[in-house]
């Protein structure tokens, strides 16, 4: 009798065993999926306690990106960097601790107090498609962020003829009658050059996502008739977000394409 029920205590133990280190198993296995849901990405913040967010504050794209290897995170609202650590306990639990930050004045801050504030009372996560949710308990959605492809910006690279320019008020043809603008870009470098339609130019950029803004072009200074290339520099300034479609790149400044260009 003894030896039966020594023989059935060590089975109970077995089995206890073995269901304990199959949940911890499964926590694991769980946790390292959560991770790989948000690491290796870079995440726009789009909508902050219900409130949508501007494309870019300050002249900056807010975002946040999370590092599998040290589980670290680096975030900008617009102005300052912003890091720390993360952890995830399964089951889509997350906790921020908020590190070290730049200490600049911007114009616009209320964005990333806001948002430092949210990343305190952050306690999960969720993740839909290229949406990703930064949550209270089971409120709504204190934050929400968008996936960035930054793979597409190597869809930039090489030499675009200029075939379309909104705004003017002589037809195409009429403000380039010789040669077209043209733009060649050579990323991960920010500078491109070109030429337009007169003078050589170049121009440096910053680029965050689909989002890209010109600085002032630097051109040769020969005399050149008509507006055409005057039109070219001043649209390119008003650029703010690039999309590439095969061989067609549109970039836009707001919803609208204001210039487009075929590939060479």
């Amino acid at each position: 009798m003894k030896k039966h029920l020594l023989t059935t205590f060590i089975g109970m133990a077995i089995l206890f065993s073995s269901c304990d280190s199959t949940k911890k198993a499964t926590t694991t296995n769980q946790t390292a999926m959560e991770t790989n849901s948000i690491t290796g990405r870079k995440w726009q913040l789009v909508e902050l306690r219900g409130n949508p967010v501007a494309a870019t504050i300050n002249g900056k794209v807010p975002f946040i990106r999370f590092q599998d290897t040290d589980k670290r995170y680096s975030a900008s609202a617009g102005c300052n960097g912003l890091g720390g650590t993360f952890t995830l306990s399964g089951n889509g639990r997350i906790k921020f601790s908020q590190g070290m930050s730049t200490m600049m004045a911007c114009e616009h801050m209320e964005i990333e107090t806001e948002l430092k504030k949210v990343m305190d009372q952050v306690d999960n996560f969720t993740v839909n498609g290229n949406t990703l949710s930064l949550n209270k308990a089971r409120m709504a959605p204190l934050a929400r962020f968008q996936a960035i492809d930054e793979s597409a910006t190597a869809q930039l690279n090489g030499t675009w003829e200029l075939d379309y320019i909104s705004g003017a008020k002589i037809a195409f043809e009429g403000l380039f009658p010789d040669k077209k603008p043209g733009i060649t870009f050579n990323l991960p470098e920010t500078k491109a050059s070109g030429n337009g339609s007169c003078n050589n130019f170049n121009v440096t950029f910053t680029i965050d996502g689909s989002n890209i803004k010109f600085n002032d072009p630097a051109a040769t200074r020969m005399a050149c008739p008509g507006n055409g290339e005057a039109t070219f520099f001043a649209t390119l300034k008003k650029v703010s977000a690039y999309s590439v479609n095969g061989n067609t790149l549109n970039l836009i400044m707001g919803d609208i394409a204001i210039m487009r260009f075929q590939k060479k």
